[in-house]
């Protein structure tokens, strides 16, 4: 009896502690973030500290084209539509739909045609940051007034994850730091050569620093995609990703500012769960990255084959699509990446084949390709064909000039198994051709998996096992304009979510993934499509590393408590 009462009593308590701990969660952690117009917005008076508390670096962020506005000619198409030019700017977007907000009542848009420009979801006012210890000012500030973030680079971001209406906007563009090293130290163990960058430097200038050290790292082909970003967090693949893994395979170490305003380490040593959620947990989840440094590898000479075929009709790109999926294990001995781009341009549809082949000669690439080129050939269908060898920094760095920018359009993506090309290669066609039937405007086919790939399967990380068995990942895109409604735009969104992707989705069969960093903001089930069976891990390393969900972002670990703004939290 006297147990029964003791255990009676510790349960009491124990509710009793449970009840505090919620009451004191809902005083610590209100509804929604501070908003202009609330109380606990910050004064001029306070954001005038804070200003000075980041050396003068607070600025007002305006939408792209207002800015363009203010200058003299405004924004020819030439910067209009140049990554490297939206770089600079630090409300802009790669794409400019997402400094819109379409759902507001009345929409709150911002054209270079329009008469009246809203704030969208561009933030109000940004830190422009130099050193870590501004990043630092920023986080506290938000945290200390409840604020909205955006963490941000280049405005890269295809999900839009790296703007927020009504937010403080972290601006990491300044961190342009590169530091290579002979011999890289983690914990006392050589971890050989890597490079140490800042969240800032994107492809282009790494890919100049690094031929000139004669080494060459796991990298996008985008000018405006940034190494030590949301990239690296997504996973990131490459057109090396079959010889040398994907980016997160081969990251050795963050220096990040977490949501409590510390810099810390993290790596195998330092912080290692931290080290393992920023290794594919996805982008803008964990902090704001200041660096990151990972393995670098003697450059080598590439073959890089283009293949353009022009056909007339989705019938047709379906016949050549299966054909290129029964053919598509025939350069494997050799760890190729390929891509291969349907572009609607009706009534014609336009095909690119881009091969990249390491460590070959022409003649073994041409071999390679040979029996797929043939029976495209046999069926009649002709194509052009143009071949290189050069330094892999060297094609790269062609690659990664400038970004075509400043249009309108959403994404949607799936990850396919060698099992789907060996068992189903005639599917693949078919849904190529009724997505383009349905108003895909483009599909591309990335065979950036398999290889070294799949045999870092070993490595623990929260890359999404699929990536492991994957062959290739699928893109597809839907566009819109200026000129386009909110109610329009909408409809557009929907179809890709509801129609498209799961056009992509029976491909890939029941649990299928997707890379994060390239898909739909709107996925469903996100946590299972994004992060597979690491979601459950992420979201205890997220409530012990953002405890009060600063960094929220769409379709990223935490985002299912709040609404699709990450302003107010939902279901609570």
């Amino acid at each position: 009896m006297m147990l029964r009462l003791a255990l009676s009593q510790r349960l009491v308590f124990q509710l009793f502690q449970l009840f505090l701990t919620s009451v004191v969660a809902a005083v610590s952690s209100p509804k929604c973030r501070s908003q202009p117009g609330d109380s606990s917005f910050p004064t001029s008076d306070q954001l005038a500290a804070f200003n000075s508390s980041v050396d003068g670096r607070l600025i007002n962020v305006v939408p792209s084209a207002k800015l363009c506005m203010t200058l003299p000619g405004g924004c020819p198409d030439a910067e209009w539509q140049s990554g490297i030019f939206r770089d600079n700017i630090p409300g802009s977007m790669l794409q400019v739909n997402w400094e819109q907000d379409y759902d507001s009542n009345p929409p709150s848009l911002c054209f270079r045609n329009s008469t009246n420009c809203g704030q969208g979801d561009v933030p109000i006012f940004g830190v422009n940051a130099t050193t870590a210890a501004h990043i630092q000012a920023g986080v506290r500030f938000a945290q200390a007034h409840n604020l909205r973030v955006a963490v941000k680079a280049s405005g890269h971001d295809l999900l839009g994850r790296s703007t927020a209406k009504n937010s403080l906007l972290l601006w990491t563009r300044n961190f342009q730091d590169i530091t290579f090293h002979e011999s890289f130290q983690v914990g006392g163990i050589n971890m050989g050569s890597a490079v140490t960058v800042g969240s800032g430097v994107g492809m282009h200038t790494l890919y100049l620093a690094a031929k000139t050290q004669g080494k060459i790292f796991v990298g996008a082909t985008s000018s405006t995609a940034v190494a030590a970003g949301g990239y690296i967090q997504g996973a990131g693949h490459s057109v090396i990703s079959p010889t040398l893994g994907l980016a997160a395979d081969n990251a050795l170490e963050f220096q990040i500012v977490i949501a409590d305003g510390s810099l810390v380490t993290a790596n195998e040593v330092s912080n290692p769960d931290l080290f393992w959620a920023l290794r594919g947990g996805g982008a803008g989840s964990w902090g704001v990255i200041i660096s990151a440094t990972f393995r670098v590898f003697p450059t080598f000479d590439a073959i890089h084959h283009i293949t353009t075929i022009i056909l007339n009709s989705t019938e047709d790109v379906s016949t050549v699509s299966t054909l290129h999926a029964q053919h598509i294990f025939d350069m494997d001995l050799l760890h190729p990446s390929q891509f291969l781009s349907w572009a609607a341009t009706p009534p014609t549809f336009i095909g690119f084949i881009e091969t990249y082949i390491p460590n070959t000669t022409i003649a073994a690439a041409n071999a390679s390709l040979a029996p797929f080129l043939n029976a495209v050939s046999e069926l009649g269908f002709s194509f052009e064909i143009s071949i290189n060898q050069s330094n892999i920094n060297d094609i790269l760095i062609s690659k990664t000039l400038d970004d075509q920018a400043g249009g309108e359009g959403v994404l949607g993506s799936r990850l396919l198994s060698n099992d789907v090309y060996r068992q189903n290669a005639t599917a693949i066609g078919a849904a190529y051709k009724a997505l383009l039937d349905g108003g895909i405007i483009s599909i591309t086919e990335c065979l950036v998996a398999g290889g070294q790939v799949s045999r870092n399967a070993n490595i623990s990380s929260a890359v999404t096992p699929k990536w492991r068995t994957a062959k290739t990942h699928v893109i597809i895109a839907s566009q819109f304009f200026d000129s386009t409604t909110p109610d329009e735009v909408e409809t557009i969104l929907e179809d890709m979510t509801h129609s498209q992707v799961p056009i992509l989705g029976a491909l890939a069969g029941p649990g299928g993934g997707s890379y994060s960093n390239e898909a739909d903001v709107r996925e469903p089930d996100f946590q299972t499509t994004f992060f597979g069976p690491n979601f459950a891990r992420l979201s205890e390393i997220k409530n012990n590393y953002d405890p009060e969900a600063l960094f929220i972002v769409g379709a990223g670990v935490g985002s299912e408590n709040w609404d699709s703004d990450g302003l107010c939290r939902v279901g609570k």
